[in-house]
C-alpha cells in the first residue's frame, strides 16, 4: 500500500496522512464493534450508522476497498437485510487488520 501516494492525492504529506490512517483504524475498530453488536441485536439503524461512519472515513482517505464494502453494509442495513452483513463485516475487519499491519500500527 503506497501511503505516500495516497496522501499526495489528498494534498497531504505522508506523516500527516499516516496520522489520519491511525485515527481511521482506531475509529474503524470501534465502528466494527458497533456493527457486530447491531448484527447480534438485529438493529438495522445502528448497523447503518456504523457502516456509514466507516464508509465516510475510508472514502475521505481514498481507501476505496473499505469504502465500497462499508457501502454494501450500509445498503444491506438500510434494506433490513441483516443476514447479508456477516461476510461483509468480516471482510471489513480483515481489511482494517491489513491496513493496520501495512501502517505498522
Amino acid at each position: 500500500m503506497n501511503f505516500k501516494e495516497l496522501g499526495e492525492n489528498l494534498g497531504l504529506e505522508e506523516d500527516e496522512y499516516m496520522e489520519l490512517v491511525e485515527l481511521l483504524i482506531e475509529t474503524g475498530k470501534a465502528d466494527l464493534q458497533k456493527l457486530k453488536t447491531a448484527m447480534e441485536q438485529e438493529d438495522s439503524d445502528e448497523a447503518r450508522n456504523a457502516a456509514h461512519s466507516l464508509k465516510g472515513a475510508s472514502g475521505n482517505l481514498g481507501l476505496m476497498d473499505i469504502f465500497e464494502t462499508a457501502g454494501q453494509c450500509e445498503a444491506a442495513a438500510l434494506n433490513h437485510q441483516m443476514n447479508d452483513l456477516p461476510p461483509l463485516v468480516k471482510k471489513i475487519g480483515d481489511m482494517l487488520e491489513t491496513l493496520s499491519i501495512a501502517a505498522g500500527i
